[in-house]
C-alpha cells in the first residue's frame, strides 16, 4: 500500500467526498484504512456493571481506492510513485515530483 499511518488523505468518492483528514490506522490485508473524522458510524454499547449503555460515534474503515494522498504543502491531492535513491526506496508526489518522506 502506498498510503501509511499519519499521512493526510482526501476522500474522492462516497458520502464524505471532498473531506480530508489524517490516517489513524491501516489494514493492509483488507486494503482499508481509518481516516480521522470521516465515515462516522454509530455503535450501541451495552450496559456493563461499571459503564452505562450509550451510543458511540466512531470512524469506520474506507477502502484505499476511495482515497488519495493530500499534499499539505501544495494543498492538492496527488498520486504516489516510488523512486530509488542511494539504494533506498522513497515515495514521491507525481504532480510536483517532491519527496514525501
Amino acid at each position: 500500500m502506498r498510503i501509511k499511518k499519519d499521512d493526510t488523505v482526501m476522500i474522492i468518492t462516497g458520502k464524505d467526498k471532498g473531506k480530508h483528514g489524517k490516517v489513524l490506522k491501516v489494514n493492509p490485508k483488507k486494503e482499508t484504512l481509518i481516516v480521522e473524522g470521516c465515515n462516522m458510524q454509530t455503535k450501541h454499547q451495552k450496559q456493563t456493571r461499571t459503564e452505562r449503555a450509550e451510543i458511540k460515534h466512531q470512524e469506520g474503515p474506507i477502502h484505499v481506492s476511495n482515497v488519495m494522498y493530500y499534499d499539505p504543502k501544495d494543498k492538492i491531492p496527488t498520486r504516489i510513485a516510488y523512486k530509488f535513491e542511494e539504494g533506498r526506496k522513497i515515495r514521491v508526489s507525481k504532480k510536483t515530483n517532491s519527496v514525501i518522506d
